[in-house]
């Protein structure tokens, strides 16, 4: 059996770089998905300390105005994002299917309740490409 590698038929982007997350909203950059017909957003967390630390993603038509995406309509499999707020959630990658109709999205972690908080990162992976290889 051959393994084939993934490198070419997929395009991994940064929206929201590594940090120490203390209250607030940390908003991603946008990750346009145009040419790719499927996204995963992934968010890492590393040491936790404190505070309740919730992933969400957001969407948009036009790059300007973003709504909350909906489990369902927007994003394929809700049991695999959770808030993150007690140890046993630090060291993890949680994951999402978007399965929204839009261009751009953005990885987003709403902080409360934190002193030091939590180390995070979200990265879009954007699949199938309409034209490959992607790089």
């Amino acid at each position: 059996m051959a393994i084939r590698d993934l490198l070419r038929t997929q395009l991994v982007s940064t929206s929201l770089s590594p940090a120490a997350r203390v209250n607030g909203t940390a908003t991603g950059t946008a990750v346009d998905l145009r040419g790719f017909d499927g996204a995963v957003i992934t968010f890492s967390f590393g040491a936790y300390t404190d505070g309740t630390h919730t992933p969400t993603v957001t969407h948009s038509s036009d790059g300007t105005t973003y709504t909350t995406c909906v489990f369902g309509t927007d994003l394929d499999g809700a049991a695999d994002l959770a808030a993150v707020s007690s140890g046993a959630g630090a060291n993890t990658i949680q994951q999402i299917g978007y399965i929204g109709d839009k261009r751009y999205v953005k990885a987003v972690i709403t902080t409360t309740g934190a002193t030091t908080g939590a180390l995070s990162a979200a990265s879009v992976i954007a699949g199938h490409p309409r034209n490959a290889p992607t790089m």
